[in-house]
């Protein structure tokens, strides 16, 4: 008897760089462990492997095809473990992430929207960081202003600029909205639906020579002058128009290193709410190649979502839907408003029952306070997972598209000394570890009853497991 499987692992970079990720797979991870892995050698079809266990007698032959996506094909025999094969998948996938890290790094990305301006990618401003601090689920920002400008206007104003400053955050919810869209750098709508990406991979042979020789400066101003050449005026950033710029910088644009997607991110956003049974949200994409999105609004009929490039770009579309579905979660639970309430109730408190605590050591009730909203925050991101999970219907996807995301925490969350800090840093989210493993257990989520009370159980299970209790 056997157990096989098969799955595929997406590639980001062009499909000519597969056989060095193959190769990086083989020097990086198979050769490492000769304990663990034999029978190692590769072909033009692709890559073979055998991973065993001597001391309990399983084995299982491994295929990963050269293509992209790449095909993994295993052969096990019915005792390998199924949680190894879990780990051996998990495992290919990082290596594939950590190998498109560094071709990643030296890629030149354009993006647009049809009639829209045409605007570089860099990273977010200062002012765009602080609003999206303010106006999603990162507390931080907002409760360290909470603590210190309420004082500041007490010291000014008295109980008056209390009652100001009270005010003033409670109109920053009320158009939380419309401030999250001016932060965009294009709207999409029904008229307006793709995002285009191209992007260029630098030679992997050149890729050290490309670090030494080029900052960011140099990239975000070659980028610039080839948008002036095709992009701002109507063309498509091919090889032809680009390689003036490509050979003043003394590099050689390679058709085959290009990759180009077109995304109907309006059809995606609406199959969610529709999925939801919310009113569609408004929709802004931020040019930024870290991905990440985001969801706001003071109620589910003003929402507003927020997608960087960098999401499209690193995520398959069905991936995208539940990364979105997260995001609808957190608006049909009305999630700023509820964060906010807690900011808002503790800072009641402190100005009255809790003062004298306060005077003593304000410094460690900064410390505990803070640690305690993060982890109560925890609860509403793992229902939002939860709710993804319901009304999407694909928690495994979910879970594929937080491996993509947060391969590097996940990385780092692996070794068992670093499950407990993981759990007591300052982030409103879970560690990733745990939402993925939560995610892929589930076999029936539209049974969960109550997704918040189903997560605040589990959130607790999670920490206590961690600490080993």
């Amino acid at each position: 008897m056997s157990k096989d499987r098969s799955f595929l692992l997406d590639v980001e970079v062009s499909p000519i760089y597969v056989s060095d990720i193959l190769d990086f797979i083989t020097i990086k991870y198979l050769q490492m462990q000769p304990e663990n892995f034999k029978n190692i050698h590769k072909t033009r079809n692709g890559l073979f492997f055998t991973v065993f266990d001597r001391h309990e007698g399983w084995s299982a032959k491994v295929q990963l095809d050269d293509s992209s996506p790449i095909q993994v094909s295993v052969q096990a025999s019915e005792e390998t473990p199924d949680f190894l094969l879990d780990m051996l998948r998990e495992d290919l996938l990082l290596m594939v992430k950590i190998y498109e890290e560094n071709i990643i790094s030296s890629t030149l990305y354009f993006a647009w929207v049809e009639g829209e301006d045409i605007i570089p990618e860099e990273p977010p401003t200062t002012r765009k960081r602080l609003s999206m601090r303010l106006l999603t689920s990162n507390l931080l920002l907002l409760y360290v202003l909470f603590f210190s400008v309420t004082i500041i206007f007490f010291l000014l104003f008295g109980v008056y600029g209390v009652y100001l400053f009270i005010f003033i955050q409670f109109c920053i919810v009320l158009f939380s909205d419309k401030i999250f869209r001016r932060i965009g750098n294009w709207k999409i709508t029904e008229k307006n639906p793709y995002v285009h990406i191209v992007q260029y991979n630098l030679p992997n042979r050149e890729f050290d020579i490309f670090k030494k020789s080029f900052g960011k400066k140099e990239i975000l101003e070659m980028k610039k002058q080839i948008y002036a050449r095709s992009l701002a005026v109507g063309k498509e950033p091919t090889c032809k128009l680009g390689e003036d710029v490509f050979e003043s910088y003394k590099m050689v644009c390679n058709p085959n290193q290009r990759l180009s997607k077109v995304i109907n991110v309006y059809d995606i956003v609406q199959t969610a709410a529709s999925r939801f049974g919310l009113p569609m949200p408004q929709i802004v994409i931020m040019n930024n190649m870290v991905p990440n999105a985001a969801a706001t609004g003071p109620s589910p009929g003003r929402g507003v979502v927020m997608i960087t490039t960098g999401l499209l770009v690193h995520l398959e579309e069905d991936e995208v839907l539940s990364v979105v579905g997260h995001e609808l979660g957190h608006l049909q639970g009305r999630d700023p408003l509820i964060l906010f309430a807690i900011i808002f109730g503790e800072f009641t408190l402190r100005l009255t029952v809790l003062m004298p605590v306060v005077l003593i050591s304000p410094f460690l009730y900064l410390i505990v306070v803070l640690w305690s909203i993060y982890f109560v925050a925890k609860f509403f991101e793992a229902r939002a997972d939860l709710l993804s999970a319901i009304k999407i219907g694909q928690p495994e996807v979910l879970a594929e598209a937080l491996r993509k995301i947060g391969y590097q925490h996940l990385l780092q969350e692996r070794k068992p000394s670093s499950r407990i800090p993981s759990w007591l840093r300052w982030d409103t989210h879970p560690p990733i570890y745990f939402r993925i493993d939560r995610l892929e257990k589930l076999k029936k989520p539209e049974e969960i009853k109550n997704p918040l009370i189903t997560s605040i159980k589990d959130v607790f299970s999670g920490f206590r497991a961690a600490l080993g209790l």
